[in-house]
C-alpha cells in the first residue's frame, strides 16, 4: 500500500515525466493522461519497427541537466517503459541486435548519450532497469534541434535497408541508425512463402528468381526458380528469366537456348520491350537481330514499322528510317501516337534513336 501511495504520489507531482496539472490521473484507472500514449510502426523493406511511448510535455520546464539529470538512465518517454520492437534481425549503430521487443532506455549527456535496448520491456519505467539485463548499447551524439514540446519518435530517412529513428524533446534530438539485411531476409521469405499456394502459380517462382537475379544473390536458385515457373507453365517471361540467371552461371549455351525459346513463345510486343532492353544495356547488335526476327511474326504491324525504322536507323538511312516511323505513327494505338510524333521528329533530325 505504501508503494502505491508513494508512485501515486510521483504522478501527481509530475515526477514520472508528465508536469503537475489539475486534471485527474491514475495509476489503475482508465482516465486521461498528460502524457499521451503513443505507437507507430514503419516498414523498412519487409521488417516492421515498433515504437510504443508516451509523450511527457515540456511545461516550461528544463529538462535534460534539469528533471533529468545527465549521467542517470531515462525511460526515454513517461510511464510505463518506452518499448522498441523489430520483427527481424537489425544493426544499431552497426552492431547488431536480434529481432524482439525491447525496454528503450537512456542515459542523457551533454554531448553524447547512451541508448540501451533492454531485454526487459514490462517494467514500469526505467525504477528498477538492470543493466544486467541489456541486450545493446549504443553511443550516439546529440544534437541541437527547434523547440519539441511533447516528446516524439520519427523513424527518417526510410529506405529499403535503413532508418534513422530520433527522439526529440525539449530542443534536443537523439538519432541512431538502423540497418536491415533486408535482399537475405526477403530470399528467406520468399522461400517459405512458395511452400504456400504461390507454389501453384508461374509468376511467384518467376517474381522470386528474378528478386535474386536484381540483388546478385544466388543466381543457382534463381535458376531453380525459373524452372519451376516453367514447369507450372512455359512462357515468354520465364524463360527470358531462366536465360539470365543461365548467363550469370556462365552457362552460356543453355542460355542462349532457353533465350530462342522465349523468343518463339513471345508475341511481338514482348519480343520487341526485350529488344529495346538491349539496346539499353547497349547490345546493340542482338537487339538488332531481335528486330530482324520479330519483324517476321506480323510484317503490317505497328511493331513491324517501328523496328524496320530502327533497322535503317543503324544503317545510317535516315530517309527510309522516316517514313517506316511514320506508318508506324499511323499504325499504333492512340497511347503511343505522342511518342512516335517524337520519334519520327527525331529522325527528321538525323538523331540515332537506338542510343
Amino acid at each position: 500500500m505504501q508503494r502505491f501511495v508513494a508512485v501515486a504520489a510521483l504522478l501527481a507531482a509530475g515526477w514520472l515525466g508528465a508536469p503537475p496539472v489539475a486534471e485527474a490521473q491514475s495509476a489503475i484507472l482508465n482516465l486521461p493522461r498528460v502524457s499521451q500514449h503513443a505507437r507507430f510502426t514503419q516498414r523498412i523493406g519487409i521488417t516492421d519497427i515498433t515504437i510504443d511511448y508516451h509523450r511527457p510535455l515540456v511545461g516550461g520546464r528544463k529538462i535534460f541537466g534539469g528533471l533529468q539529470a545527465y549521467g542517470q538512465v531515462w525511460r526515454a518517454g513517461a510511464n510505463d517503459n518506452t518499448t522498441i520492437e523489430f520483427s527481424d534481425p537489425v544493426t544499431i549503430e552497426g552492431r547488431p541486435l536480434p529481432k524482439g521487443r525491447y525496454g528503450l532506455h537512456m542515459i542523457p549527456g551533454e554531448v553524447s548519450w547512451v541508448v540501451i535496448f533492454s531485454k526487459n520491456s514490462t517494467s514500469w519505467g526505467s525504477f528498477t532497469y538492470d543493466q544486467t539485463e541489456d541486450a545493446l548499447r549504443v553511443t550516439v551524439k546529440a544534437l541541437t534541434t527547434e523547440n519539441h514540446e511533447a516528446l516524439s519518435y520519427d523513424i527518417d530517412d526510410p529506405t529499403l535497408t535503413t532508418a534513422v529513428i530520433t527522439m526529440r524533446w525539449e530542443k534536443v534530438s537523439v538519432p541512431f541508425t538502423v540497418t536491415v539485411d533486408t535482399p537475405d531476409l526477403v530470399a528467406e521469405s520468399l522461400r517459405n512463402q512458395l511452400r504456400g499456394r504461390a507454389q501453384f502459380e508461374w509468376q511467384p517462382w518467376m517474381e522470386a528468381a528474378n528478386y535474386l537475379l536484381a540483388n546478385h544473390l544466388s543466381a543457382e536458385e534463381a535458376a531453380q526458380d525459373a524452372d519451376q515457373s516453367i514447369a507450372v507453365e512455359d512462357r515468354f517471361e520465364n524463360e527470358i528469366t531462366k536465360s539470365t540467371a543461365l548467363t550469370a552461371l556462365g552457362r552460356k549455351t543453355e542460355a542462349l537456348a532457353a533465350r530462342n525459346k522465349a523468343i518463339a513463345l513471345g508475341d511481338q510486343s514482348q519480343v520487341h520491350t526485350f529488344a529495346r532492353g538491349l539496346q539499353a544495356q547497349g547490345r546493340q547488335d542482338e537487339a538488332l537481330e531481335l528486330f530482324r526476327l520479330n519483324m517476321q511474326k506480323n510484317p503490317t504491324s505497328w511493331v513491324t514499322h517501328n523496328e524496320a525504322a530502327r533497322v535503317a536507323v543503324a544503317r545510317g538511312d535516315f530517309v527510309t528510317a522516316v517514313k517506316e516511323m511514320q506508318v508506324a505513327l499511323s499504325l499504333s494505338p492512340e497511347s503511343l501516337k505522342a511518342q512516335h510524333v517524337d520519334l519520327v521528329r527525331r529522325l527528321q533530325d538525323h538523331e540515332d534513336i537506338n542510343k
